[in-house]
């Protein structure tokens, strides 16, 4: 929702100033997806709204959700006729998590990725970034889910550092106690990488979570999987973790896809045991083992027993990890396989 044009709409109708103060707090922290629900405002200034106001910046054209009721996926299609994807995910038991785009395709091209064959479409505005959230918002209340809106993940399709700009607005936004009111360490933002992005990230938002999207950790290997590498090698990432060490004490999470006979053998875990330990304080770097969701490249995912072998050897070698429940494949929701379609 465009707050500056509420704004001139109460002005240009002269109505006194606290009333954007109730309309904000209805729409961004109540959720309602009408201006018909606000009550606080008299019936025709809500018609009146609803006829000349649009709330959300894109038209929603389809939701899927999964048998278990535990994974949503939403086709929104943006003012110019981009479209992308956005996902709601409960992996928590009454805890639920948005996954937001931030561009209308990606430049990258991963290969493990169904976004990246889209190729590059535009940077989404920081309103098209936060009205996506509020749409899960709405929909959490219009669908009466169980459970509270606790935390955004900027893993959806598009590298929020190539929009680092808007993206920046969207975060204060969303962390803003007049607006959305979301705590900073509930908000996470994935990078496949950018140095330069994650330097100015550790300045600015010290409180937000920083993920990698890493997968291998030989430049070769990497280099074939995410063509990104080809320009910022490992041995960059690492010299910006640790410039984001000595500015911020806090955990970075390395996302690792699993992919069979690609990157889940002895020398790839070991690799990986070696990029970890060069950092200037490994002690906080965290790996979340992925098993690859069928998107794109004619890649498999490592089965469930070499994934469980992988995370026993890090931790054997005092590598902290995790193996990453994953949600939403059956809706194609999943890690990689946004498309826009």
């Amino acid at each position: 929702m465009k707050i500056k044009e509420v704004s001139e709409f109460l002005k240009s109708n002269q109505v006194p100033d606290y009333r954007l103060g109730q309309i904000i707090k209805a729409v961004y922290q109540d959720g309602v997806s009408d201006f018909s629900e606000i009550t606080t405002i008299s019936k025709e200034l809500r018609e009146k709204m609803g006829q000349e106001i649009k709330m959300l910046s894109f038209e929603v054209k389809k939701v899927l959700e999964s048998r278990d009721k535990k994974s949503f996926k939403a086709l929104l299609k943006l003012a110019d006729g981009n479209q992308i994807e956005t996902v709601l995910l409960s992996a928590v038991k009454n805890h639920w998590s948005a996954c937001v785009s931030s561009q209308a395709g990606c430049a990258l091209g991963c290969r493990f990725c169904a976004t990246g064959k889209l190729g590059f479409k535009r940077n989404l505005k920081s309103e098209e970034i936060t009205d996506q959230v509020l749409f899960w918002k709405q929909y959490i209340r219009k669908n009466h889910l169980a459970g509270s809106f606790q935390s955004i993940v900027f893993m959806g399709m598009g590298e929020p550092f190539m929009n680092y700009e808007e993206v920046s607005k969207s975060v204060k936004k969303l962390i803003d106690a007049g607006l959305f009111n979301f705590g900073a360490r509930h908000i996470s933002i994935s990078t496949a990488g950018l140095p330069k992005g994650i330097k100015r990230f550790a300045k600015d938002f010290p409180q937000v979570n920083l993920a990698i999207s890493l997968t291998a950790a030989d430049d070769k290997k990497r280099s074939d999987i995410m063509p990104i590498n080809k320009r910022y090698k490992l041995s960059e990432i690492r010299r910006a973790l640790d410039y984001y060490f000595e500015k911020n004490n806090r955990k970075v999470f390395l996302e690792y896809i699993m992919l069979e006979g690609v990157n889940d053998k002895r020398e790839d875990a070991d690799n990986l045991i070696e990029f970890i330990n060069s950092n200037l304080k490994p002690r906080l770097l965290h790996v979340n083992l992925i098993r690859y969701n069928t998107a794109a490249g004619g890649l498999k995912p490592s089965n469930e027993a070499k994934v469980d072998w992988f995370k026993d050897y890090l931790g054997k070698n005092k590598i902290s990890a995790t193996v990453r429940k994953s949600l939403g494949e059956e809706i194609k929701a999943a890690c990689g396989q946004l498309a826009g379609e």
